[in-house]
Parts: C-alpha cells; sequence; structure tokens
C-alpha cells in the first residue's frame, strides 16, 4: 500500500510541478517521500531556491508560514491544517508589543517557533544554530527573546554580555524532560555521549557532551568518532541519523514525541496534492514586515 500511494504522489508531484519539503521530526515514511528533509529554516530556503510552482509542507504551520514568507508566489499547502505549535501560540503581537513599551531601548529576537503575525513585530528572528551568533551581533544591550525561555537561558549563558529578557514558553516536548530522565536513558548505554537540544531545560542541557540545533546533533553523530549516542530531542531525527550511520546506535528517551509533527500521513501528501489543499495565505503588509525579520537574521546570523 505504501510503495503505491508514493507512486500516486510522484505522478501529481509531476504533474503540478510540486516538491515536497518534511521537517526530521516527521514520521519515516514522510521523510523517505520527500524530496527535502531538514529543519524548519533550512527548508524554507530550500523551497525559495527550488523552481518549483507548488510547495508541499510536511510540519506545523509557522514551518509552512515560513516558506510562504520566503516564497510568496509560490502556493504553499499544509497537509494537516490542525498541525501546529503549541510554543509558536505562547506569543501574541499584543504580547511583544506590550513588552517593547516595558523595554523601549530592547530588540526583539524572535525564534522561528513563532507565528508570522509575531515575526512581522520583531526585529529579526534566530534558529537555535544561530541564535547566539545574532544575539551577539545585534546592536542593543537589552533582548527580549520569544518565545522558549530555555533556548534564551542557553544564548544568555553563552552571551553575558547582554541582558535577555526571557519570555515564558517553552517546548512541550524537550521542556518536560528531567535531568533523572537522561541519567536513567544513559542506562541504556553507560558510554554512549549525550547530544541536547537547547530548548531543553539547564539541568538537562548540563548533562551534555553536545549541545546543538536538530542539524548539527545530526552533523556531530555523522562526524564524530564515537558510535553510541543519546539523542535528547523528537524521536523522529533518529529516523535520519540511523540511515546514515548504519555502524553506529543512537538511542531516544520516552515521550520524545510532538503529536502535532506525527499528524501529516501519506494519505494527507496524497488529498494536499490532488485537493490543492490546505493552502496558507498571509496578508502582504504583515509578510513583508515579517520577511525583513527573516532577512535580519540572514545578515546578522553571517559569520
Amino acid at each position: 500500500m505504501t510503495e503505491y500511494i508514493n507512486e500516486e504522489i510522484l505522478k501529481l508531484k509531476k504533474s503540478k510541478n510540486a516538491i515536497i519539503l518534511a521537517h526530521y521530526y516527521q514520521i519515516p515514511e514522510i521523510q523517505d517521500v520527500a524530496d527535502f528533509v531538514g529543519d524548519s529554516f533550512e527548508l524554507s530556503k530550500r523551497a525559495k531556491e527550488n523552481d518549483a510552482d507548488v510547495i508541499v509542507f510536511c510540519g506545523v504551520r509557522f514551518m509552512a508560514e515560513s516558506a510562504k514568507i520566503l516564497s510568496p508566489n509560490k502556493k504553499v499547502l499544509l497537509p494537516v491544517k490542525e498541525a501546529g505549535c503549541p510554543m509558536a501560540d505562547m506569543a501574541t503581537v499584543e504580547q511583544i508589543l506590550s513588552m517593547k513599551k516595558e523595554y523601549p531601548k530592547a530588540k526583539v529576537v524572535t525564534y522561528v517557533n513563532s507565528s508570522v503575525e509575531v515575526k512581522a513585530v520583531s526585529d529579526v528572528c534566530c534558529t537555535s544554530s544561530n541564535a547566539i551568533r545574532i544575539v551577539k551581533n545585534i546592536d542593543a544591550e537589552d533582548i527580549i527573546f520569544a518565545p522558549d525561555k530555555n533556548l534564551g537561558s542557553y544564548i544568555q549563558e553563552n552571551v553575558p554580555e547582554k541582558n535577555i529578557i526571557l519570555w515564558k514558553g517553552h517546548c512541550c516536548v524537550h521542556d518536560r524532560i528531567s535531568q533523572e530522565d537522561v541519567l536513567r536513558g544513559k542506562e541504556q548505554c553507560s558510554t554512549a555521549k549525550i547530544l541536547v537540544h537547547p530548548e531543553c531545560r539547564k539541568e538537562v542541557r548540563d548533562l551534555a557532551d553536545y549541545i546543538g540545533s536538530t542539524s548539527g546533533i545530526i552533523n556531530y553523530a555523522a562526524k564524530s568518532d564515537h558510535d553510541k549516542f543519546l539523542v535528547v530531542t523528537e524521536e523522529g531525527v533518529l529516523h535520519k541519523m540511523r540511515n546514515e550511520n548504519p555502524d553506529k546506535q543512537f538511542f531516544s528517551l520516552r515521550g520524545m514525541t510532538c503529536k502535532n509533527m506525527k499528524k501529516t500521513s501519506l494519505d494527507n501528501v496524497y488529498w494536499s496534492l490532488d485537493e490543492m489543499y490546505h493552502e496558507i495565505n498571509i496578508d502582504e503588509d504583515v509578510r513583508k514586515k515579517a520577511a525583513a525579520a527573516l532577512e535580519n537574521m540572514l545578515i546578522l546570523g553571517s559569520d
């Protein structure tokens, strides 16, 4: 059945000049049928650089929005319209504007895990891989960082000369992991290197052999001479890591599953392409302002 629906999806892609983008946290079947698999902003750049007319974004809403922000002339589809991000919903435009009034000299640095409306009232966006560099480069001592408090505290540790004003948001998957969970996980293999995403709490990051973005974690494991890893991020990333490193062992923790990321099935992708739903549409004025924040990310995030 999987082989049949894959063939049907390929036919639809060809007839509609479409590409399928999938986040590392998607189910294996979705990653296998995708043209590109990556993290959220990496995929948005792929969408912009590609000559496809239609982009099927297998992820959550803010990711599809980012693709539309950067590729306004392309049709961007989100196969499951209910696939959202609780952390992105933890920051609103009204809250950001209120915080800016409280700290008038502060610049707003917003994680890409945020709505297009929040991006539009931000000075610059960032990813987990370039956040430290951006905060170091931005011309302000006070930084309002939203919406992830854990990534914000990680930035503060690495950029002590700046004052990071933390939001109270968090990733439900990463924030629930405790130090005890990691120590129990390491009992699976006492010699495993611990790889941690910065969306985790400080107590978890303090146990890490490596802290980095999803792509950073994948690259670290691939280049390492070590052969055993405890991967403390969403379990979907293990599919790529195991495929690319068959001679290495990867362990995960119980509960590191994003339900929203797992909502998309091959059937959803097929029907999305066949019926052209659910299309992402953004008010042009909002899109332009959000695009400026993303463009600032490319400027301030460069070496």
